[in-house]
């Protein structure tokens, strides 16, 4: 009984990825925009682009960290 709640959990434990994707393609998509609007600043919004990318990535990571100790942990 315990090992199908394990997985349970594991599996709640990784939808954390869902919102983290969607925040990775509205950085992204936002960032773009506002590099087709103003080519200038295309080094301040890459730059910046890229931090926002991996900060909301980590949320992903977190959650899959989280879900393989469920699993493998007792």
């Amino acid at each position: 009984m315990t090992g199908s709640l394990n997985v349970l959990a594991a599996a709640i434990a990784i939808l954390g990825v869902m919102p983290s994707a969607l925040g990775e393609g509205m950085v992204c998509a936002h960032a773009l925009d506002g590099m087709s609007r103003n080519p200038e600043m295309y080094g301040k919004l890459r730059t910046s682009m890229i931090l926002a990318c991996a900060l909301v990535e980590t949320t992903a990571i977190y959650s899959l960290l989280i879900s393989i100790l469920i699993l493998f942990t007792k």
